[in-house]
């Protein structure tokens, strides 16, 4: 099975506050969902509070990104799947649920991972 990333930057949820709660209740149920048929991998939100750093291989950390990643935030789901047709149905049910267009990427196949 193949590894899809399933995202969209926080600037694409144009949500009302108020209507918050229920696109979370929708968003959780979509992966409760992805768990119960053994798809889920991972997700989560990037932390738009806390600064990215690059970090170099002798550990050292510098402030900021690469310029092409300036910007990354928004809601991230890796979910393990059988066929890019099936990653395209998780994908639209995540659109639903969070209101908003959600960018799928496949990650490259390696078999140490």
């Amino acid at each position: 099975m193949t590894k899809y990333l399933i995202s969209f930057p926080s600037s694409a949820m144009v949500v009302p506050q108020d209507e918050m709660p229920a696109v979370a209740a929708a968003a959780h149920a979509v992966i409760e969902e992805a768990k119960a048929a053994g798809f889920y991998v991972f997700g989560g939100g990037i932390n738009e509070d806390v600064a990215p750093v690059k970090v170099s291989a002798d550990g050292s950390t510098v402030a900021g990104t690469y310029p092409e990643t300036r910007r990354i935030a928004g809601g991230y789901t890796i979910l393990e799947l059988p066929s890019r047709k099936v990653a395209e149905q998780w994908a639209a049910k995540m659109a639903a649920a969070c209101r908003c267009d959600q960018e799928l990427r496949e990650f490259m196949f390696d078999p140490a991972c």
